[in-house]
């Protein structure tokens, strides 16, 4: 492994431990305002964190040629993909900030990880081939989800509910970031998403919760932490290593999150899972690894190719 690489893998495991910790906030965030309160500051913090990001590439640009009508298209361009994504992130988010009101942070990260088993199967109605890796990969996580969430008497907890649910929007999201991805830029795009997040959340937060600055002050830290740190810095980190990291060997680490959820809840609010709980999020992990492994010999198939070829060249 090279020294880009290892660095990369690095800054990606950094990027799961930001995002893993990041349920804790949003559990302690819970306990004093409401999940659009909550959502709503954050993604506002986050998108303004973006904002000197967006700048500071513009001026790299700026002695480029039309480079004033340049950043005008792109910035129109953005608008409806991000306001789009903004509300799919919408539906994601509130989902999972409600389910963390009733169930666990250790709990939620595993539930929020199936998304990777969840974005495979949606492509299915893309008309997208699916491997059998991927179906392996789903019935561990399947079984994996029935030990963690269903109890003996076959049924499932509010919050979980909640999780399951917002894991197929991250799905749908990130199906939609993968789309518009080559045709809008991803700062600006991620920047739009944020704010149009923010301001739907804080629009129901007017309708539906009662906004005091007091409890919001309560909730501060982790209102920073989750938005700064798990989207200002974690976002950032993980757009620098991914230029030097293999995707599907970057969706594993970051899927890491899930097992730093889990540690989080346990070290910083004392939570704690059955043994059946901890074999049920044993067997997501490895459901979600197992999903990947198409993908990493595709890559490794492609590596091999490439370097047939250049010795055959040369």
């Amino acid at each position: 492994m090279n020294n880009k690489r290892l660095s990369a893998n690095i800054l990606l495991l950094i990027t799961s431990a930001i995002w893993g910790f990041a349920f804790v906030a949003q559990r302690v965030g819970a306990q004093y305002v409401g999940a659009f309160t909550f959502n709503g500051t954050r993604f506002a913090l986050g998108s303004i964190s973006l904002i000197p990001l967006i700048i500071y590439f513009n001026e790299k640009k700026k002695y480029s040629g039309n480079y004033k009508n340049n950043v005008e298209i792109n910035l129109k361009r953005s608008i409806l993909p991000g306001a789009l994504v903004g509300i799919v992130l919408f539906a994601g988010s509130t989902l999972q900030q409600i389910g963390l009101s009733y169930t666990t942070a250790g709990k939620a990260s595993f539930i929020t990880g199936l998304y990777m088993v969840f974005v495979p199967i949606i492509s299915i109605f893309l008309k997208h081939k699916i491997e059998k890796s991927l179906w392996i990969g789903v019935v561990f996580a399947v079984v994996g989800l029935y030990l963690l969430s269903v109890n003996e008497n076959f049924s499932i907890s509010y919050g979980d509910l909640f999780e399951i649910i917002g894991a197929i929007f991250w799905a749908v999201h990130i199906l939609m970031i993968d789309y518009f991805s080559d045709k809008v830029n991803a700062l600006k795009l991620c920047c739009a998403q944020f704010a149009v997040c923010s301001f739907l959340s804080l629009i129901m937060a007017l309708i539906f919760e009662n906004i005091i600055l007091s409890d919001i002050s309560q909730a501060l830290v982790p209102i920073l932490y989750g938005g700064l740190l798990s989207v200002g810095v974690a976002y950032t980190l993980q757009a620098i290593a991914q230029k030097n990291a293999k995707p599907s060997h970057a969706a594993i680490i970051l899927s890491m999150e899930s097992v730093f959820g889990a540690v989080g809840g346990v070290l910083l609010l004392g939570e704690n899972m059955s043994g059946r709980g901890y074999t049920g999020c044993t067997l997501i992990l490895v459901g979600i690894i197992v999903s990947q492994l198409n993908s990493i010999q595709n890559e490794h198939k492609t590596i091999c190719s490439g370097f047939k070829e250049e010795k055959y060249h040369a």
